[in-house]
């Protein structure tokens, strides 16, 4: 078998709507091709040795058992490889259980789909698969160190994924709130929400957070100081930087027992407390000195060790925290107790699980040497033995929830000293024997204030409540239910898809909002380009998305992205399919114009239930998208008398019309009149058919998402098919003697709606300079010229500069084909290279012609044009009849449709 292709979907995609996170291989079984598995000597047997846990995997036979049924009656390799990738992962423990396998057109070569939970692992588990089931086919076997090889990298690529259990607690609430988020690429930040709303965090820290808090509380004894002047009960205690300084130190704080840290360290890093003697003392400052140059000598309070949450002023969970230990038994050695606890499926590596392992360092060794036992001793029955003098989770300690028991009046110095130092979000560590009593009676202090507290031990404690402190954090970035989302509006379509996009933007710029859009030509932000390029991907939908200043995202959706990658968000407020027609078929395994219906309408089904898709009534396959989503529908026809659309607004529907001449919206009994196609320039005086549908679509999203009806024909009126806001769409030029139009029409469906406005010129000659990119059909290049002898008086053909592999003057050849087969006597010429075949068409144009050029580079093309010194960029004449029926009144459309 051989891996030909993998790719990792982030998005809404071609093979769900649900499941975002699907890795997809295509898989060329070569000899396998036809052979299932019941044909393989040895291959069941040898699958169920190598993972007899597949027994779980209930497949099509729906019962426990029913795959490896599959395998043993006879199934092909592409179906067992998508199982055994899916089961890698879960034996790694990543829970996943979508897959789909599909043949494509070319037999034997599949496509392999497959959830994941993290990209690396997925793609991994895919190859591991494939390894697996060539292992077994080879030599009837896997061997088992192999296996386990494979299970372990699966779980370090998880491990080594992990967001920390602080950011994983924050992200499941955003996603239980419906907060969209995404990672940034640098320091760990996480983005919450869309465009103007959204928010960052950093692991528990916030873009609400201050830096003068952050710097405060990470200099332990600036912080103390701040306290002490503020009558907080805190530590008595000193910084040094020498250690000829450390015998003072301890005498100013009083003597033993002591405890020496250093001054900005964290999760109990360099940290030894209760030292009861000079030559503890000493280690315990070359400890500290390894994490910081300055170190803190303190006194010591005996006490437990308490951390107390605080989220946006008020406290929120109370843990206390105990030291990493174990319990005797009267059998067993210290080391063989920290195995069996260690044994426990809740500890695990770091921050990965609710608790960590236990490891012993040297002051694990001190500690054992104080309370008279080493490793090798055998505790009696019920014994406790401290392995860590510190109480921090990540060194192997517990929790238990004390949310319920503090006192307030310690609720109200813990919310103090957080406005006191300046934190959104702060743990504040506390040494008392009992936190139920205020802390002035029993002789407790404030030891810590940190910026960035860990939640773990609240959210996952040992013993207790777990407190949904993520929660109250999304409440302190998001109150009152505040929008995290701007409105976001996709569209796609096999042609007209950057022009209605554009005319989207500028329509909604007349709201006075900042407007973000991707189309084939770059990315926008208002006015202004950002990135040049076919943008049309998740990548520049997030370039969008993660904009600070973007108040409404107008994103082009193209299949190519959708393929690759899904989509670049999981629901838009509207999604816009303008119509499907045959257009790359036969690449990516897109082979009908079905299943290139079926991947458009991803746009549609990916919009919120309370949204709208905008349908094109006037093709069915668009038509047909209504049935498979769940958000509302929103039709527009070229067609007054739709059946579908009369039908539509009789049980209430919205629909955009094109009626009398004028582009209408039709809701209920009423006609809301938007403007007459003569006078929206985009229409060349209402003589282009399909950019008065554009127009329709456009101003149909817009209006579902509550833009007034002035505000749409205002933007209606200021765009025009000019080379700054529409490059390549209908550019019109006057050279004088004749004409010029630039247009990117590529496939079949856009030559007729071309031809549509070029049969209406009436003086000199229609001359084409066309061709195609090189990936399409044989086919496709044959239609192309047919269509081209139907539209033109005489043709120019030729090829893009990148063929796309095709052999130079193959695509040439096969539009001459189509030529000549419906016009024998025609008049052509072939001049394959582009920049040629454009001169000589405008050099050979006669007076009152019209030079239709169809090129691969528009910006080329435009400036060849340009050279010859063009008198103007055409905007075709209109009236300015702004009659009473620009507005609302009764409908007769409507009466017609109803």
């Amino acid at each position: 078998m051989r891996i030909l292709k993998i790719q990792t979907l982030r998005g809404p995609n071609y093979w769900s709507i649900r499941r975002h996170k699907l890795i997809v291989m295509r898989l060329d079984l070569e000899n396998l091709a036809e052979t299932p598995s019941n044909e393989i000597p040895g291959f069941y047997e040898g699958l169920v040795e190598a993972l007899p846990s597949l027994e779980g995997h209930y497949c099509s036979p729906g019962c426990r058992g029913g795959f490896l049924m599959r395998v043993r009656e006879g199934t092909m390799m592409g179906h067992i490889v998508e199982h055994v990738a899916l089961e890698l992962q879960e034996l790694a423990g990543m829970h996943v259980g979508f897959g789909r396998t599909r043949e494509t057109a070319t037999s034997g070569i599949y496509q392999i789909v497959l959830e994941y939970l993290n990209e690396e692992a997925g793609r991994y588990a895919a190859r591991a698969a494939v390894r697996l089931c060539q292992s077994i086919i080879d030599r009837n076997r896997y061997p088992k160190a192999e296996l386990e090889q494979d299970v372990q990298d699966l779980k370090d690529f998880w491990r080594d994924a992990s967001l920390g259990p602080s950011t994983e607690a924050i992200i499941k609430e955003a996603e239980k709130k419906g907060i969209p988020w995404m990672p940034l690429p640098a320091r760990f930040l996480i983005q919450l929400g869309y465009g103007i709303h959204q928010k960052r965090i950093q692991a528990t820290m916030t873009n609400n957070t201050g830096i003068l808090g952050v710097e405060l509380a990470g200099d332990k004894e600036a912080t103390k100081r701040i306290l002490d002047a503020n009558g907080v009960p805190v530590p008595r205690g000193t910084v040094i930087n020498f250690f000829d300084d450390l015998e003072e130190a301890v005498e100013y704080v009083g003597g033993y027992p002591i405890v020496i840290k250093p001054s900005d360290g964290n999760h109990g890093r360099g940290i030894t407390i209760d030292i009861r003697n000079w030559e503890d003392a000493e280690a315990a400052y070359e400890m500290a000195r390894q994490v910081s140059r300055s170190v803190i000598v303190e006194r010591y309070y005996a006490g437990r060790d308490h951390r107390v949450l605080v989220v946006n002023g008020k406290v929120v969970a109370v843990a206390e925290r105990i030291p990493a230990h174990v319990v005797g038994n009267g059998k067993s050695t210290i080391t063989e107790l920290i195995e069996e606890t260690n044994q426990d499926p809740n500890r695990g590596e770091g921050h990965d699980n609710i608790l960590t392992k236990i490891e012993l360092d040297r002051t694990s060794y001190q500690l054992l040497d104080r309370q008279g036992y080493t490793i090798n001793s055998v505790p009696p029955q019920g014994a406790i033995c401290y392995l860590r003098a510190t109480a921090n989770l990540s060194t192997g300690g517990s929790a238990v929830d004390r949310t319920d028991e503090i006192h307030p009046e310690n609720i109200w110095l813990a919310q103090r000293v957080v406005r006191i130092i300046g934190l959104d979000i702060a743990g504040i560590d506390i040494v008392t024997s009992d936190i139920s009593r205020p802390l002035r009676e029993v002789d407790a202090v404030i030891v810590e204030v940190n910026a960035a507290p860990g939640f773990r031990m609240h959210v996952a404690p040992s013993i207790g409540i777990p407190r949904n402190v993520a929660g109250a954090v999304m409440d302190m970035l998001f109150p009152n239910e505040q929008s995290s989302r701007i409105p976001l509006l996709s569209i796609t379509g096999t042609n007209g898809k950057t022009t209605t996009t554009r005319l989207l933007a500028h329509i909604y710029k007349q709201t006075g909002k900042v407007v973000g859009y991707t189309t084939t030509d770059g990315t926008y932000i208002g006015d202004f380009l950002v990135e040049s390029g076919d943008n049309t991907g998740p990548q520049s939908a997030h370039v969008i998305l993660q904009d600070p200043t973007v108040e409404v995202a107008v994103l082009e959706s193209a299949r190519g992205g959708i393929l690759r990658s899904g989509l670049g968000f999981e629901n838009a407020n509207v999604g816009v399919v303008l119509n499907v027609s045959a257009d790359h078929l036969g690449i990516g395994d897109i082979d009908t114009i079905e299943q290139l219906a079926h991947l458009k309408s991803v746009v549609a089904e990916a919009v919120f239930p309370d949204g709208y898709a905008v349908l094109n009534a006037d093709d069915h396959r668009v038509a047909a998208m209504a049935e498979k989503t769940k958000a509302n529908i929103a039709y527009f026809t070229m067609n007054p008398d739709s059946e579908l659309v009369r039908k539509h607004i009789q049980k209430g529907g919205v629909a955009a019309v094109y009626e009398h001449g004028y582009l209408s919206i039709v809701k209920g009994d009423w006609t809301h009149r938007i403007e007459r196609a003569e006078n929206i320039p985009l229409t060349m005086g209402a003589r282009a058919p399909f950019m008065i549908a554009n127009a329709l679509a456009a101003s149909l999203a817009a209006f579902v998402q509550d833009v007034t009806i002035e505000q749409i024909r205002a933007g209606l009126r200021g765009f025009r098919a000019s080379v700054s806001q529409t490059p390549g769409r209908m550019n019109l030029f006057n050279l004088g003697k004749y004409h010029a139009l630039v247009d990117y029409a590529h496939n079949a469906a856009s030559y007729e709606a071309l031809g549509s406005f070029v049969r209406n010129w009436t003086t000199g000659q229609r001359i084409g300079v066309v061709g195609g990119p090189g990936d399409r059909r044989d086919e496709d290049f044959v239609n192309l010229g047919k269509l081209s002898a139907d539209i033109f008086d005489y043709i120019i053909v030729k090829e893009d500069d990148d063929t796309r592999g095709r052999p130079r003057g193959s695509a040439s050849d096969l539009i001459i084909q189509g030529i000549t087969q419906i016009k024998p006597n025609y008049r052509f010429e072939s001049i394959l290279d582009e920049s040629t075949a454009i001169n000589k068409a405008l050099d050979m144009a006669p007076d009152g012609s019209l030079v239709v050029i169809l090129p691969e580079s528009v910006n080329r093309a435009i400036k060849l044009i340009k050279v010859r010194g063009v008198q103007e960029e055409i905007q075709p004449q209109h009236s300015n009849n702004n009659d009473s029926q620009n507005g609302i009144a009764p409908s007769s459309v409507a009466n017609t449709l109803i």
